[in-house]
């Protein structure tokens, strides 16, 4: 299955655009998700993932306009292709 993501800021550098289709091949969940990003872009795992593997508070993944952390399933979320994913630096300030 392929599912288009949209990164936005600076890690639209990283992996060279507006919006890449990554090929997730495994139990087709956001954490299926996560690891084929990170395996395809590994200069993104030290933004999106903790040392643990856990999703990072300095990031944000958004499913059809929820963040993660809102969803009640969380990584283990099912995805389909026609879902719209972003991935973005948290942003922070005062």
């Amino acid at each position: 299955m392929t599912v288009r993501v949209r990164f936005y800021a600076a890690f639209r550098e990283v992996v060279g655009g507006k919006h890449a289709d990554v090929d997730v091949a495994s139990g087709r969940t956001l954490g299926d998700l996560l690891d084929a990003i990170v395996t395809r872009w590994p200069e993104l795992r030290e933004h999106l993932l903790n040392e643990d593997g856990s999703f990072s508070k300095r990031a944000n993944l958004f499913v059809d306009g929820r963040a993660l952390r809102f969803l009640p399933e969380g990584l283990a979320t099912a995805l389909d292709e026609a879902q719209e994913i972003d991935c973005f630096q948290a942003v922070a300030g005062g």
